[in-house]
């Protein structure tokens, strides 16, 4: 694949021709990039855990564990029997899947391994999957920072990422995925774009103005471009943070000397809400929380009394 490109391309050239770079620099190095692997569902005892691995080595790890000579086929399930590499034991009975890089999550080559969701079964899988060369266990978040790197999601769609994993409440949820789906990428991009045309058309009018190949009210354009740029940043920002809001909650507190009503008033704020939430009481000291879920139009609250005040936090 060529790397590098000549002069007198078009903006969405050199923008094809600086991805494509990218894109090189990263197939350069993948070679030399350690595989990681972890544990990609949630932790503890469950039906079904999924181990994924990424990296160069992922087709040899798959081998190794399945002590078959060939990978299955790409995007589909297969039933194989997973063994310790150096024992020859069985560790479990599972699916395995191999997405071949780049058409994966990570750009990379991904192996997953369904098995069965035992604290024995996951360890033995995790072990021996560290015992192989090459195999290490994954950074927090590294295979997100691998699909950054490699271009499968630009630094909005991978912060939706993390917003979805962490989102509680229904509109947290909408939120992340609309960022996944790339919505505020396109608006930065629509940006950007704008400005490296207005960019592109000063340079030219520096370079060549004297030569009068420049058309009239290139600077008016430009200054247009500028001043509506300007404006949709403005409304933008001024939108009190909404979506900070949304995806962080709003922390109150009502304060007041004991037996003040402080409880009371909050029970008078939420006694004619349409909902029965779950309540989760924890006792910590002198201070007892609650967790109320989906207690105001699917919003989650946590609510903390501790003497003297009460807090609670909003999650919409």
């Amino acid at each position: 694949m060529w790397c590098v490109w000549g002069p007198g391309l078009s903006a969405a050239g050199h923008r094809f021709a600086r991805r494509a770079r990218v894109l090189c620099r990263w197939y350069s190095q993948a070679a030399q990039r350690d595989t990681i692997f972890a544990l990609s569902s949630g932790r503890g005892k469950c039906g079904v855990a999924v181990i994924r691995t990424s990296g160069p080595s992922s087709g040899l790890a798959l081998l190794r564990l399945t002590g078959t000579n060939k990978l299955p086929l790409s995007r589909s399930a297969a039933l194989r029997r997973i063994y310790d590499p150096e024992s020859s034991e069985m560790l479990d009975r599972g699916l395995v899947l191999w997405f071949p890089g780049p058409g994966s999550f990570t750009g990379e080559d991904v192996a997953e391994f369904h098995i069965h969701g035992g604290p024995a079964v996951v360890s033995g899988v995790l072990t021996s999957l560290g015992s192989l060369p090459h195999l290490r266990l994954a950074e927090p978040g590294e295979f997100t920072k691998r699909a950054f790197q490699n271009g499968k999601l630009d630094l909005t769609e991978a912060e939706g990422l993390g917003d979805l994993i962490h989102a509680e409440t229904e509109g947290q949820r909408r939120q992340a995925l609309r960022q996944m789906d790339g919505d505020l990428g396109r608006l930065y991009r629509h940006w950007s774009d704008a400005l490296t045309k207005a960019l592109t058309h000063i340079e030219a009018y520096i370079d060549f103005s004297e030569d009068d190949n420049i058309e009239e009210g290139v600077l008016s354009q430009v200054e247009a471009t500028v001043e509506f740029l300007e404006k949709e940043l403005r409304v933008h920002l001024q939108d009190g943070r909404r979506g900070e809001r949304l995806r962080d909650g709003v922390h109150v507190v009502i304060a007041g000397p004991t037996n003040a009503g402080k409880s009371s008033l909050l029970n008078h704020l939420f006694k004619n809400r349409k909902a029965n939430p779950d309540v989760y009481p924890e006792q910590t000291g002198k201070c007892q929380f609650y967790v109320l879920l989906t207690l105001l139009r699917g919003a989650s609250i946590f609510l903390g009394n501790c003497q003297e005040q009460v807090g609670f936090w909003i999650g919409y």
